[in-house]
């Protein structure tokens, strides 16, 4: 099975969450599953997605597409994010 991890802290988590509620299907589009949205207990802010991916290759695109750049800017992600593909075999 293949996963993304995605890092990133955002200026407000409840002006981020909406937008990124909003955008379920176009990550599942690309292959994602949403498994997991966490929150440093330290900071608020800062959150961890972790998905599962179906198709590498959309998942990738995905990654770095205009759209994802755009939502992150509507929603206050701060800076860029760290974004990590795992496999567990």
């Amino acid at each position: 099975m293949n996963y993304l991890i995605f890092r990133t802290k955002v200026e407000d988590f409840n002006r981020w969450k909406p937008v990124f509620d909003d955008d379920k299907l176009v990550r599942k589009a690309a292959g994602l599953k949403e498994l997991h949205v966490l929150r440093n207990i330290d900071n608020q802010n800062e959150i961890v997605l972790l998905f599962e991916v179906s198709d590498i290759a959309k998942a990738k695109e995905f990654s770095t597409s205009a759209d994802l750049k755009e939502k992150m800017q509507e929603s206050g992600v701060l800076g860029r994010p760290d974004i990590i593909f795992l496999s567990d075999k």
